[in-house]
C-alpha cells in the first residue's frame, strides 16, 4: 500500500469532532455540509467514519449526513468527566439514541475506578451498554458503544491494561484512549498498551474490539504513527473503520494536504 492509500485509510477512520460550549445545529450542520461537499469536490476520498457531538446536537448530523454509511456520534455519560448519577448517565445515553446516534462515546468511571471500585466502573459499563442496546434495538439499530479509558490520568501501563481489560469485559466495541479535554490525551504509548490488549483480549475470546485514538492528533505524521501501531500490533485486518478509528477536530485538513501535496483548508 502506498503513502497515498494510506493517507486516505486514515481520512476513512475519522470521527470528525466538534464538542465545543459555543456549539450550535448551525455550526454542525455546517460542518456535515462540508463531508457533503467533499464528496462532489474530492470524489476519490473515503468518507469520514462519522461526525461526533455532544448527544442534543446527534439529530442535526442525522437529518443532515449525505449519506448513512457517515454515522453519528455522540459522546454521553456525562462527558467529560461521568462525575454524575449513573441514572443520569443511563438517560442520557439512551436520549443519545434516540436523538439519531449510531455510536455512543462514554466515560469509564475514574471517581469509580482509580478508588479501587473495578466492579462498580466495570457495572456502570454494563448498565449503559444494556441500556443503549434496548433504545436501539426498539429503534431498529445496531448501536456501537465506545468506552473512554482518559489514559493520561492512568499513571501507569498497568493501570492501563486493566483499564482496558475491565471495559472489553464489559461490552466495550471500541476502546478509546481519551476525550480530549485533560493536559494529556493519546499518546503512542498508551495505543500500544490498548492496542496489546485487544489481541490478548481476541485471543483469549474471539471477540473483536475496537481502538480509536482520540486528542491531540493534529497531523498526518500523528494519524500514521498510531496506524502503524495499529497494524503492527493488531495487524491489517483490524484497519478498518469499524474496528480503528481517530478523534479528530484538525487533522481532516492535515492529511488532506499530504494527499494533495498543498496546503489544503477544507475542514
Amino acid at each position: 500500500m502506498n503513502q497515498t492509500e494510506i493517507l486516505k485509510k486514515c481520512f476513512s477512520f475519522m470521527d470528525l469532532t466538534t464538542l465545543h460550549p459555543e456549539d450550535t445545529p448551525a455550526a454542525v450542520k455546517n460542518l456535515v455540509d462540508k463531508v457533503t461537499t467533499l464528496q462532489k469536490e474530492y470524489p476519490s476520498y473515503p468518507l469520514p467514519a462519522s461526525v461526533c457531538v455532544f448527544p442534543n446536537l446527534a439529530n442535526v448530523v442525522r437529518e443532515n449526513r449525505p449519506c448513512e454509511d457517515l454515522h453519528v456520534t455522540a459522546v454521553s455519560s456525562c462527558f467529560p468527566t461521568a462525575q454524575s448519577f449513573l441514572e443520569v448517565k443511563i438517560r442520557e445515553c439512551e436520549l443519545a439514541v434516540e436523538n439519531g446516534a449510531d455510536e455512543i462515546d462514554i466515560v469509564l468511571a475514574l471517581n469509580k475506578f482509580l478508588a479501587g471500585d473495578e466492579a462498580g466502573a466495570r457495572e456502570e459499563i454494563v448498565a449503559m451498554k444494556k441500556a443503549i442496546d434496548a433504545a436501539g434495538a426498539r429503534l431498529g439499530r445496531k448501536i456501537v458503544l465506545k468506552v473512554i479509558l482518559e489514559t493520561g490520568l492512568l499513571k501507569t501501563d498497568e493501570l492501563i491494561r486493566k483499564a482496558s481489560m475491565l471495559a472489553m469485559e464489559a461490552g466495550a466495541d471500541f476502546i478509546k484512549t481519551s476525550t480530549g479535554k485533560v493536559s494529556v490525551n493519546a499518546t503512542p504509548e498508551a495505543a500500544r498498551v490498548m492496542c496489546e490488549a485487544i489481541r490478548d483480549y481476541y485471543q483469549k475470546t474471539g471477540r473483536k474490539v475496537g481502538f480509536k485514538a482520540a486528542g491531540g492528533i493534529a497531523t498526518a505524521e500523528d494519524a500514521i504513527a498510531y496506524y502503524n501501531i495499529g497494524l503492527e500490533i493488531l495487524g491489517e485486518e483490524w484497519m478498518v473503520k469499524d474496528t480503528f478509528r481517530f478523534g479528530v477536530s484538525r487533522v481532516g485538513n492535515a492529511l488532506m494536504s499530504a494527499i494533495e501535496g498543498k496546503e489544503v483548508k477544507f475542514f
